[in-house]
């Protein structure tokens, strides 16, 4: 088969369309022919060289992916070959086929593009597994979103309105905080002219106070004090990236002051099985969210669709911050 493999550490160049080894599935894993796979922040982490895959998993990068089941290895009952499904991963997406756990599957309604659905397993998951499994949203809350306009943004403007919660979003443009109001999103922030956390003391938190309870960070160290500022009484930071830097200076008085709560979390190097783990997430996203996506509520919002050939063209333009929603490298 062919695959995107790295010809070194460093900038898009370095990702290139080549044979590479043809994966067969283990026992309770099945085989896809890859129809789709969506790029990722952590792709471009694992293409620089600071996000190696964990112990077991393919080198080739991708984290999520679409297509059908063309083999199913031994164990495995619920799925057939021939099923639409999508996948979240621990490596192997940029390729024309991958191995994965089937507890890690997704069924593709039918009604759902299956390309499309290539952008979904990561956000999902992600999105689920921080705001509502971690930080256990409630309707009536408000939940601030940094990069609101990016793959996780997107998503999770959808959730979190669907469940019934307001929604804040930074964005660096007036046309992506548009976009972001169409989705759903009340609270506009331009994080070139305005200072979210003078507009976050401006708005009422779900419990009757200024300020967000919940923020959902990418950003890292960079904002670290800055969101506590922004946080409402008993208000909880998510921590998911760290494009703003990897260590920071924490004033826990301020902290202390609002009874606040920080939670750093991570997908990729969670178990397959298990308590948290990648299926137990991918479980509870089919059961709660998923009738969500059936019936159309919650949407993949696909910005550009690039060959997966042309990978290191994807990778440039999430690189350069001016992409919208999902970016996917088709395949075929």
């Amino acid at each position: 088969m062919r695959a995107i493999t790295l010809n070194g550490f460093g900038g898009p160049e370095v990702l290139e369309w080549a044979e590479a080894p043809d994966p067969s599935p283990g026992h309770g894993e099945v085989l896809i022919e890859v129809v789709a796979a969506g790029v990722n922040r952590a792709d471009v982490m694992q293409r620089q060289g600071f996000y190696p895959p964990p112990e077991g998993a393919s080198e080739v990068i991708g984290l999520e992916c679409s297509g059908v089941i063309a083999e199913l290895g031994d164990g495995v009952r619920d799925w057939q070959v021939g099923d639409r499904v999508c996948a979240l991963l621990s490596g192997g997406g940029y390729a024309e086929r991958v191995v994965v756990p089937e507890g890690q599957l997704l069924a593709v309604p039918a009604e759902l593009d299956l390309a499309a659905a290539a952008g979904l397993p990561e956000v999902a998951t992600t999105v689920w597994s921080n705001l509502v499994l971690t930080a256990g949203l409630q309707p009536g809350q408000l939940v601030l979103l940094h990069g609101g306009s990016g793959g996780i943004g997107t998503h999770a403007i959808q959730v979190v309105r669907a469940l019934g919660a307001r929604v804040a979003v930074t964005a660096g443009s007036a046309d992506k905080l548009t976009r972001c109001a169409e989705l759903g999103a009340q609270v506009l922030i331009n994080y070139h002219d305005d200072d979210f956390v003078a507009v976050l003391r401006e708005q009422r938190s779900g419990a009757g106070g200024p300020g967000a309870d919940i923020i959902l960070d990418n950003i890292g160290a960079k904002y670290l004090n800055r969101n506590v500022e922004a946080l409402a009484a008993h208000g909880q930071l998510v921590v998911i990236g760290m494009q703003g830097g990897v260590s920071g200076e924490l004033n826990l008085n301020a902290l202390l002051r609002k009874w606040g709560t920080i939670h750093a979390t991570n997908l990729r190097g969670r178990p397959a099985t298990g308590i948290e783990s990648k299926a137990a997430i991918v479980a509870e996203v089919q059961h709660h969210l998923w009738p969500l996506v059936a019936d159309g509520t919650v949407a993949p919002v696909i910005g550009t669709e690039i060959p997966i050939s042309e990978a290191a063209e994807a990778h440039r333009l999430l690189d350069s911050g001016t992409s919208f929603g999902k970016i996917l490298l088709t395949v075929g």
